[in-house]
C-alpha cells in the first residue's frame, strides 16, 4: 500500500513540473507577444512566484507571476510583470521606457 502511495506522489510532482513548463512557455509566449506590441527587444522571462489556489473564476488552479526584461535601445534594461491565472493572462505591469 506504502508503494502505491509513493508512486502517486511521484506522478503528482512529475506532473506538476510538466505543468509548471507548460506555464512558463505560455509567459514567453504571452512576453513575446507584449514586446512586438511595444515594438521593443525581449530579453529574459523568469518566473517570480507560483502558488496554488482559487483563481478569479472560482477554480482550482495555479496563480503565477512571471518578470520579463526587455530592450528598447539595446543600451537600457527594463522589467514588467505578467499576472496568470493557469496559462491565461490576467494582468501586466509594464514600466515607462524609451521609445
Amino acid at each position: 500500500m506504502a508503494t502505491i502511495w509513493m508512486l502517486m506522489l511521484v506522478a503528482a510532482v512529475i506532473g506538476l513540473f510538466w505543468y509548471q513548463r507548460k506555464l512558463a512557455e505560455q509567459a514567453r509566449i504571452h512576453a513575446q507577444h507584449q514586446c512586438q506590441h511595444l515594438g521593443v527587444q525581449l530579453v529574459s522571462v523568469a518566473c517570480l512566484k507560483w502558488r496554488i489556489g482559487i483563481l478569479t473564476n472560482g477554480k482550482l488552479g495555479i496563480r503565477s507571476t512571471y518578470l520579463f526584461e526587455f530592450s528598447s535601445d539595446g543600451e537600457s534594461l527594463y522589467q514588467g510583470k505578467l499576472y496568470m491565472d493557469n496559462e491565461r493572462l490576467h494582468g501586466k505591469d509594464i514600466p515607462p521606457h524609451k521609445i
